[in-house]
């Protein structure tokens, strides 16, 4: 089976995507992941743009040894020189040259002519082959030149010591018909093309930077240059784990393997949000938040059937950790049903008429049900009317060393008085860890969501949250100018309704144990 080689240029194209800027150490600490993910090249970025890019380049190159490095420069003799300096301690170096090839670039921007792009091509691959053995050319803005010359330019290129081409769709234009034609007519016609990797590099200025790189793939590449999450320049470039899991999922159209762990993607790709920022939108093919979610009746009931109905792929493939039936309006009994088992309830057919009834009634008005939501349903009680149980009188936090430390101080039940102290890795969790030392439940955070509820520097925070209470998940929410002070207060309302929950359960009890007794 032929192999794709997996170049990623997450750390430098990217990076250029608004917003997306990483620190060294944070590169550093992108770039071991993705060697985790197993990437076969890592472009670690753009040496000759500024000081701390040269520093990241050098500093990558010294410490992630099993991929091949990158660095990027164009084919002036001082870009080529500084990405060779950076690349100089790596144990596996390449230096990836570029020139843009399209008329449009060439009289516009760069203002020569064909003749003298050439001479460039030739001069910047000779100067990069003699610091290494692996030089990238890329034509920028392959896909708008015209062909015949493009063809010249690869096989000058070649000529001048190039082992890998690159042909680039810079400004997302081309098209899976055109692109596979492309590279098709510049493998039949470029001398010594066999003898190097034809690369593709596609942006999805259109929605078809994946679709194009595996027309390229299908068309004789064996290299695609991609990002985690498809983050770039603009709309972004070909997502990496959605080329991957391509070509794994359709191995019977693309018989072709590569070397990427795929149950590090879920992870890599929550790392780079975690770095940047920026999170994938929820529908995003692999690692989306909704990826592997289902929300309709018909959807849930086939997955609780047989997983293949409606998955191609399991969660485990990527690194996700489990499918979700989210409960909504579309939901059907089948995931209804199943949620009340998982919570420790057996409903009979009667009882799951009722309250799938009650429950749709109650979808109808909210966008997502809770834990909290299908035990007040059951119980024929409401979690909005649950009564204060824990009440805060009093909170003291110390930061900004090792460990923050937390007092706490509550008002229980029918007045009783608690004081606790806790530490934690910041003062959300020193304050949690307080509150817990009171409480006889067991606790996990799931998700904690900040907004600014009004303007300005003494803006009221309004923070949300979901609380795994003894494994049955409640939401929170609490407002206040003081951050901490409002997730205690989120996290306090979380419990109350544990409390509820709790109390509800007893009493539903006590009544059908009375009816039995009849």
């Amino acid at each position: 089976m032929d192999r794709v080689t997996i170049f990623d240029t997450t750390l430098r194209d990217g990076e250029q995507s608004p917003g997306a800027s990483m620190t060294a150490g944070e590169k550093l600490r992108m770039a071991h992941q993705l060697d985790a993910l197993g990437v076969d090249v890592i472009e670690a970025g753009f040496p000759i743009s500024s000081p701390e890019d040269f520093a990241s380049v050098r500093r990558i190159a010294s410490e992630v040894r099993r991929p091949v490095i990158a660095g990027l420069a164009r084919v002036e003799p001082g870009d080529i020189d500084r990405a060779a300096e950076a690349l100089k301690v790596a144990e596996r170096a390449r230096l990836h040259v570029f020139l843009a090839t399209s008329d449009i670039h060439l009289r516009h921007k760069l203002r020569i002519s064909r003749e003298e792009c050439l001479e460039r091509v030739v001069a910047g691959v000779q100067r990069a082959r003699a610091h290494v053995d692996d030089v990238e050319f890329s034509a920028e803005d392959a896909t708008r030149t015209d062909l015949p010359f493009l063809c010249a330019v690869m096989q000058a290129a070649i000529a001048a010591g190039a082992t890998t081409i690159n042909i680039p769709d810079t400004v997302g234009y081309t098209h899976p018909a055109e692109y596979r034609r492309i590279i098709a007519t510049l493998r039949a016609t470029v001398p010594g093309i066999d003898d190097v990797v034809v690369s593709v590099h596609c942006h999805d200025d259109l929605g078809l930077a994946v679709a194009n790189s595996l027309a390229g793939v299908e068309a004789g590449a064996r290299q695609v240059e991609c990002t985690i999450n498809g983050i770039g320049e603009r709309a972004g470039n070909a997502a990496l784990e959605e080329v991957v899991m391509a070509l794994r999922v359709r191995a019977d159209g693309y018989p072709f393997e590569t070397g990427v762990r795929t149950p590090e993607l879920y992870r890599t790709s929550q790392l780079l949000s975690y770095l940047t920022g920026i999170q994938p939108q929820p529908n995003k093919a692999i690692v989306g938040k909704n990826a592997f979610a289902h929300e309709a009746g018909i959807h849930q009931d086939g997955v609780i059937k047989e997983r293949s109905t409606y998955e191609i792929m399991t969660p485990a493939m990527v690194g996700v950790p489990e499918s979700q039936l989210v409960l909504g309006k579309h939901s059907g009994r089948n995931a209804l049903a199943r949620r009340y088992r998982e919570l420790g309830y057996e409903l009979s057919i009667e009882e799951t008429g009722r309250v799938y009834k009650l429950f749709k009634m109650l979808a109808d008005q909210k966008k997502a049900i809770f834990d909290e939501d299908l035990i007040a349903i059951l119980q024929h009680g409401t979690m909005e009317d649950a009564p204060r149980v824990h009440r805060l009188r009093g909170l003291e936090v110390r930061c900004g060393e090792k460990r923050s430390r937390a007092i706490v101080r509550l008002t229980v039940g029918d007045g009783r008085e608690c004081e606790a102290n806790g530490e934690g890795d910041g003062p959300l969790a020193a304050a949690f860890a307080a509150v817990d030392a009171m409480i006889e439940f067991r606790t996990e955070l799931e998700t904690l969501e900040v907004h600014s509820a009004t303007p300005g520097r003494d803006a009221v925070g309004e923070v949300s949250l979901r609380l795994k209470v003894n494994g049955t998940t409640f939401t929170g929410r609490g407002a206040s100018t003081d951050i901490v002070d409002a997730a205690v207060r989120a996290y306090l309302v979380a419990l109350d309704k544990a409390s509820h929950a709790r109390e509800l359960e007893a009493q539903h009890l006590e009544a059908a144990s009375y009816l039995w007794g009849v």
